[in-house]
């Protein structure tokens, strides 16, 4: 009697390859925060003179500042990102049978955002200041909270479209706008002087750290 073939189980990332990237974005986002919070000299020159040319960008064409700042404030905005999260989060919980995820989606942005803030409290590092400021924003600087929030909400609904075997093409159409989304909102903080490149960096390491951790939380307590 022939015995009947056996599905395999769906195929997985090696647990060890997960958890180096994860300390990979550990220690990168630990020694660039040891860096800026020691005001490390070579580092702060670096700020200081992408600052002074994009200082002089932003003056000296104001449609691309404008436009900059359309996108920074509405299109890739902190709060834009949460309720783009929001939605994801109350579809899943609708569906029933991922109400887990639901939570966990939640959970993670949720925690994302309180670090973001808590490292921004405890670092207290100050803005750029521009004598021609184009912009302005509240809060200390480093990390930048759009870079960082952009990095784990695009991250983690990405995964979420692997994870659920969304169709190729959807996946790639996804990852292109994270892409987009992720390094065009880095770039509208710098040009408009309201972060230094390096509270950007910092925000994306933060964000990438966020989503890998949350990965492997969900890989290892999903019921």
């Amino acid at each position: 009697m022939q015995t009947p073939p056996v599905d395999s189980p769906p195929r997985t990332s090696p647990p060890r390859t997960a958890l180096r990237v994860t300390w990979v974005l550990a220690l990168c986002s630990a020694l660039l925060l040891s860096l800026v919070a020691a005001e490390w000299r070579p580092l702060i020159g670096l700020d200081d003179d992408i600052s002074t040319t994009t200082h002089r960008w932003a003056v000296d064409e104001p449609g691309i500042t404008h436009a900059m700042r359309l996108l920074t404030d509405w299109v890739w905005d902190t709060w834009t990102m949460r309720l783009l999260c929001a939605v994801v989060v109350l579809w899943l919980w609708w569906r029933k049978a991922d109400r887990w995820t639901a939570a966990w989606l939640a959970v993670a942005c949720i925690l994302g955002s309180l670090v973001q803030q808590g490292l921004k409290a405890a670092v207290g590092r100050a803005r750029p200041v521009w004598p021609d400021p184009v912009d302005s924003a509240h809060y200390a600087a480093f990390p930048s909270g759009h870079s960082m929030t952009a990095m784990f909400v695009c991250g983690l609904l990405v995964w979420l479209l692997h994870h659920y075997g969304a169709a190729l093409a959807v996946r790639l159409t996804a990852l292109a706008a994270a892409v987009v989304s992720v390094a065009g909102v880095g770039v509208t903080r710098v040009w408009l002087g309201v972060h230094w490149t390096t509270d950007v960096v910092g925000g994306w390491l933060l964000g990438a750290l966020v989503v890998a951790l949350a990965v492997l939380a969900h890989r290892r307590w999903t019921p």
